[in-house]
């Protein structure tokens, strides 16, 4: 009866598997500015921009007939910071410098898909994960980096130009909880108190991408 039971396991995770639907989907678009701030004291804050720019990326989706999609996403982000602050250290003066900024998302999304047609595909979806920042500070030669939880929503469609290959536009919003401030931004190589309070980050994009329909064999 053991032996039944796992060959018809078997056989029921081989058929559900067979059924579902693999795509690969790509990313790029336009990510707007963002402003960030914190004044912890008089004698600590700051105030800078993360510039707009190229956000490009990758997600491997996962389809279940009838219940919507998981996806594995990797976006990657290269832009600057322009910023002002002032950190409570020996030299108490107001700094401004231009930061290099890497930022790395990856984000496990559910997504719905709501077909009105064999060629129009719209969807919504949200999905949470892990936003991985690097900082270079061209005056002084230093870098850091922080890891935060992010998350986020987006809503657009699939338009398929063929079988296995679409047209994909969307609108997202993506937030990185506490994500910059002074553990990331103002070391001060020991000289400085050290910045202590935090901005969260939130921005909005306009992306489009192909997506691959995996052929199931």
């Amino acid at each position: 009866m053991k032996k039944l039971s796992l060959i018809a396991l078997f056989i029921f995770s081989s058929t559900f598997l067979m059924a579902q639907e693999l795509r690969l989907n790509t990313y790029a678009g336009y990510i707007f500015k963002d402003q960030v701030d914190s004044y912890y004291s008089s004698s600590s804050y700051f105030n800078g921009t993360i510039q707009d720019g190229l956000r490009w990326g990758l997600g491997l989706e996962y389809h279940i007939p009838d219940r919507g999609a998981i996806e594995i996403q990797y976006l990657r982000q290269d832009t600057s910071a322009p910023t002002t602050y002032l950190d409570e250290g020996i030299f108490n003066q107001i700094q401004n410098t231009t930061f290099d900024l890497g930022i790395n998302y990856i984000f496990i999304n559910g997504t719905r898909y709501f077909p009105v047609s064999e060629q129009v595909e719209p969807f919504a979806g949200a999905g949470m994960g892990l936003g991985i920042f690097g900082v270079d500070n061209p005056d002084n030669g230093n870098s850091n980096s922080a890891t935060k939880f992010s998350w986020q929503v987006r809503g657009g469609s699939n338009f398929w130009l063929a079988e296995n290959i679409a047209l994909r536009v969307q609108a997202s919003l993506v937030s990185a909880t506490q994500a910059i401030g002074g553990g990331l931004y103002f070391g001060t190589g020991g000289v400085g108190g050290g910045l202590s309070s935090y901005s969260s980050l939130l921005q909005f994009g306009l992306e489009g991408g192909i997506v691959f329909r995996i052929p199931q064999k």
